[in-house]
């Protein structure tokens, strides 16, 4: 909704004692200067248009004073400040970036990707909306990445262009090496390639407890089990339902072997296959404790059937204000205000000269 107002429009109030002014001033002008006895040949005279122009010079300051009025009143252009009211459900993402996320047993428009990267293209398509999906524009949704320690990567936002600019650089950890090839993150590499399922939950429920919400939602995506962090899954479901929050888990992959790329002698990343261990217990503890859903997702179709489970959760009206910058147009008054005045300075002092 665009909109036109003067930031301060108190100056306009003296347009009317300028118009006062200036009518007065130019009747003054127009009375004899000097008496004559008979004026009649000088009426006889033709009038010519530097004459008729003549009449209109002092109307070229008022309109120009004007103006320069309207200026300093500050006309601005913009869009007005309005407020949204809309439906939705605050949601909590928290999204397993372990070692065990490498394996390579997905699949995005028929090539093979890693689990991490289908989470986050299935993640990205239900937040922004992909096809005839809507995508949930209304409602608050953050982020947790975790692996040995639990993250806040995105606090609870309306702005899910920001937030999908954040889930772009949530990333498998990988090992950082010297000039020799040498691994120098060896030992905080090994810790980041854990699970502390415990912690981001209850980092998730720290974010969400206090939000002004009917309906609370943590979406837990792991492919592990938990082998890190200083709370207990179960407290921290416990936690979640004091404060009604409730857990959808989703255990992406299997339990058993999957390709894992890994670099050779030669430098080369090939597949080999590697054991991967799903906590399922432990995940549908977290769902049944807090009045949620266990999901069993191995593949990106069962992805996106966890994620339109959502869409069935009540709603709640969540109210914010959105702002945008006027744009100022005093310039537009000012500049031909003081062009005015100047030209009918000129023009009184040169062309248009009176005697005496």
């Amino acid at each position: 909704m665009t909109g036109f107002r003067f930031q301060a429009p108190l100056w306009l109030l003296l347009l009317l004692p300028l118009l006062i002014v200036g009518v007065l001033a130019i009747r003054r002008q127009r009375q004899a200067a000097i008496l004559y006895s008979d004026v009649a040949i000088l009426r006889s005279l033709p009038v010519t248009v530097a004459l008729r122009l003549k009449r209109w010079l002092p109307w070229v300051r008022l309109l120009g004073l004007a103006l320069l009025i309207l200026a300093m009143a500050r006309p601005q252009h913009g869009r007005e400040e309005f407020r949204v009211r809309t439906e939705g459900v605050a949601i909590q993402m928290c999204i397993d970036r372990s070692g065990s996320m490498r394996a390579m047993d997905f699949q995005l428009q028929g090539r093979r990707c890693n689990r991490l990267e289908a989470v986050k293209e299935v993640f990205r398509n239900f937040v922004a909306g992909s096809g005839g999906s809507p995508g949930r524009p209304d409602d608050l949704i953050g982020l947790v990445a975790f692996g040995g320690y639990a993250d806040s990567k995105c606090p609870l936002t309306l702005d899910h262009g920001a937030l999908l600019e954040v889930l772009d650089t949530v990333e498998i950890p990988k090992p950082i090496e010297d000039a020799r090839g040498r691994v120098i993150n060896a030992s905080l590499l090994e810790e980041e390639m854990a699970t502390a399922i415990g912690d981001a939950l209850t980092l998730a429920v720290d974010r969400l407890k206090d939000v002004a919400a009917k309906s609370k939602v943590v979406i837990f995506l792991s492919d592990g089990e938990n082998t890190a962090g200083v709370i207990d899954p179960a407290e921290a479901a416990k936690t979640a339902k004091t404060y009604g929050i409730k857990v959808y888990t989703i255990g992406v992959g299997t339990t058993g072997r999957a390709p894992i790329p890994v670099v050779d002698d030669f430098g080369r990343e090939v597949l080999v296959s590697g054991t991967v261990r799903l906590d399922e217990k432990t995940l549908t503890m977290l769902a049944q404790t807090t009045g949620g859903r266990y999901f069993h997702a191995q593949d990106t179709q069962a992805l996106e059937e966890v994620y339109a489970e959502i869409d069935r959760l009540e709603k709640t009206i969540s109210e914010g204000r959105l702002y945008t910058e006027y744009r100022e147009l005093y310039q537009y008054a000012m500049f031909p205000g003081l062009a005015l005045i100047l030209l009918e300075i000129v023009l009184a002092c040169t062309r248009f000269r009176s005697l005496p």
